[in-house]
């Protein structure tokens, strides 16, 4: 009896997890529809709704294989949506995808697909659904997670994320720079464009690779470098979907926050009866999978996020002591 219960409760579980894989799949494809009816360009309805049905494949796969695959759903995501994004956006379409590209974008007043971009994947869109892009869609993602270091460390003590402030302030001055001084403007759309965003995702991915291999952490890029993460984590502050509690009791293992890629203390928010709060949270559900009391689930309501407790690394002194 305790064992049909035991099978109907994973089955419960996993058919909610379901319904996640299809909201954001039908957000995206009504936001494709909604853009093909007021643009009259139908590549917009198939543009958004393989991303959407991308990322839902990953989700459904995540909620229907078992614990030691679920990885697996979250890799064909960003797979999928990093590919065609490279591939058919950017290289086919000739745009430039970087934020640099939905800066030249938006000076130059055209709507193209790095502004529409940025605009829905690192602006509006986390308001619903977070920081997701990260774990699920990010092509710089894509490549890093692929690096064997599955279980980070700690962030460095100190306050390193500052830099993600300066790589955006940067980028917005050169861009600036670029149009203003040299009376460069083509760097949004055309084969320049192409160029710009080739080397600049080239150049992600070199500084990226150093940095994991460096600090012994997949996501190094992401903690302390990458631009993109400062206006997801201003938005992501008022994300419906956050990783909460299910109800059952945690045993203070420490697995979720051992193998939490961005270092969140998942724990602490929960003991306080919060849902994760951090703006880190990257939605992948690691600590879900990993958590042996199935005390995690992703969960829907309103909060007000911004609350960081991240997990630093011990200094080779504390190490010592360990």
């Amino acid at each position: 009896m305790e064992k049909t219960q035991g099978i109907n409760r994973k089955t419960n579980l996993n058919v909610k997890s379901l319904i996640v894989a299809g909201v954001v799949m039908l957000a995206f494809w009504v936001l494709g529809a909604a853009m093909w009816q007021s643009s009259g360009a139908i590549m917009a309805l198939f543009f958004f709704g393989y991303i959407g049905t991308s990322v839902g494949v990953g989700l459904g796969l995540y909620a229907a294989l078992p614990k030691q695959k679920k990885p697996l759903g979250r890799r064909v995501s960003l797979l999928l949506v990093g590919s065609f994004l490279i591939g058919f956006a950017a290289i086919l379409g000739e745009e430039n995808m970087q934020i640099e590209g939905a800066f030249f974008g938006l000076m130059s007043g055209v709507i193209q697909a790095g502004v529409i971009h940025y605009l829905i994947a690192k602006i509006f869109g986390p308001v619903l659904f977070g920081r997701l892009w990260c774990g699920w869609a990010c092509w710089t993602v894509m490549v890093l997670d692929l690096l064997p270091f599955k279980r980070p460390s700690g962030r460095l003590p100190g306050k390193w994320g500052w830099m993600r402030y300066l790589h955006l302030g940067l980028s917005l001055g050169l861009v600036w720079t670029a149009w203003n001084i040299f009376g460069f403007q083509d760097g949004a759309m055309g084969k320049t464009a192409l160029v710009w965003y080739v080397v600049g995702n080239l150049f992600y991915y070199l500084v990226g690779i150093v940095l994991a291999f460096a600090l012994k952490d997949n996501r190094a890029f992401c903690k302390y470098i990458c631009p993109v993460s400062v206006p997801l984590k201003v938005a992501s502050r008022f994300a419906l979907f956050k990783i909460g509690a299910t109800g059952n009791e945690c045993n203070d293992c420490g697995a979720c926050v051992k193998m939490c890629p961005m270092d969140v203390r998942i724990p602490e928010y929960i003991r306080n009866g919060e849902r994760v709060l951090s703006t880190e949270c990257s939605l992948c559900q690691t600590c879900i999978t990993v958590c042996a009391k199935d005390s995690l689930k992703l969960s829907f309501g309103f909060d007000l996020g911004g609350k960081e407790l991240l997990r630093e690394r011990k200094s080779s002194a504390e190490r010592a002591v360990a």
